[in-house]
């Protein structure tokens, strides 16, 4: 008897997930196509005002997709099994189940597991092919259009040893890893100056840096004395870490994002953006498994215009979850709240209000 019984449910869960995954891809497609269309026409004009070819317009959007896909992935989500439970329910499928006794959370736990393999697909996603793909869209965008952007990679300072090192490079040669404009200040741990050290260039030789025409200058305390650097006098700071100060953050993946957190905490600079940042990577991912937990307390409440109501009411939730994200972002890059707590906050609230509505559904 018990093994007939998981053997209805899981005849159930393949039905209406057979009846929800149709839906969803003509979703996602539809909301990237939109997303596409949104970022062609913002930019339109400046494409026609610097004669940019069709070729590369179309390279641009192309590289834009994998983004467009991780941003419609949750919106997607949630319409497609607010969709489907809602047809189901004005076929009166949805009633049937109900009546056989099968409990409506039991029902569709299927689709909030597909919510949480989502997650954990869009956290993967954006940090191997969205990260990089953006990056490279961006960086087509400004040639195209003829941007001047201030390189990242330069006027780079570093704090290392507790912040008893300080380096100010002019620019890092990430290619090469070849520092230019090199100035390094050695403190004591009262803060005062204990050497300086000046140098046209430096290169990475594996284990450490190797300065070119490099000149220190000690205080003996009486007098500031200044002679070549010697051979043995090397500083072994990790190329990356210069890497990471090189460039923006949102395109760094997690690892990279996590290490450059560190970076700043070590060295004793504010770090509240960075960090805030580097949560979303997590907690933007989770956006889908509380999508699905929405759409299933939504389940059964509508039986007629379904498709407008769904589409209705996955744009609001959808509208209401990333304004509060980005406010809550907002107050946590200005140090007004935690990092942690601006990241997961809507994660969290949206999580109750789902979970409250899913005991007053319908079943």
């Amino acid at each position: 008897m018990i093994k007939n019984k998981e053997i209805g449910f899981l005849t159930l869960d393949r039905y209406l997930l057979r009846q929800f995954f149709p839906m969803f891809f003509i979703a996602i497609s539809l909301f990237v196509f939109l997303f596409l269309l949104i970022d062609l026409f913002s930019n339109l004009t400046n494409f026609l005002n610097n004669e940019v070819s069709v070729v590369t317009i179309l390279r641009i959007s192309l590289y834009y997709i994998p983004e467009s896909i991780s941003n419609s992935m949750a919106i997607s989500l949630l319409f497609a099994s607010a969709y489907t439970l809602g047809d189901l329910y004005a076929r009166n499928e949805l009633t049937t189940v109900f009546s056989s006794g099968i409990p409506f959370r039991r029902f569709s736990i299927s689709l909030v597991i597909v919510g949480f393999l989502a997650s954990i697909f869009s956290f993967f996603f954006t940090d191997i092919l969205v990260i990089p793909t953006s990056k490279t869209k961006n960086e087509l965008t400004r040639i195209a259009l003829n941007r001047h952007v201030t390189e990242l990679n330069s006027d780079i300072v570093i704090r290392s040893r507790e912040g008893r090192i300080i380096y100010a490079v002019d620019f890092f040669d990430v290619n090469n890893q070849i520092l230019n404009g090199v100035n390094i200040v050695e403190i004591d741990e009262n803060g005062g100056f204990v050497s300086q050290i000046r140098a046209p260039s430096a290169i990475w030789r594996e284990t450490y840096w190797e300065f070119r025409n490099a000149v220190i200058y000690q205080h003996d305390g009486e007098f500031l004395r200044i002679s070549p650097l010697e051979p043995t006098n090397f500083f072994d700071e990790d190329p990356e870490t210069f890497r990471r100060h090189a460039v923006n953050v949102e395109e760094l993946n997690a690892r990279d994002a996590g290490l450059l957190v560190q970076d700043l905490r070590a060295a004793g600079l504010p770090y509240s953006h960075v960090q805030a940042n580097y949560h979303r990577r997590f907690s933007f991912s989770a956006a889908s498994i509380i999508v699905m937990i929405l759409s299933v307390s939504m389940g059964g409440r509508f039986r007629k215009n379904i498709l407008l109501m769904s589409l209705f009411t996955s744009l609001s939730a959808a509208v209401v979850y990333y304004v509060t994200e980005m406010l809550s972002m907002a107050l946590a890059r200005l140090n007004y709240i935690p990092p942690f707590i601006g990241a997961w906050f809507p994660v969290f609230l949206f999580l109750v209000i789902g979970l409250s509505m899913v005991r007053s559904a319908k079943t």
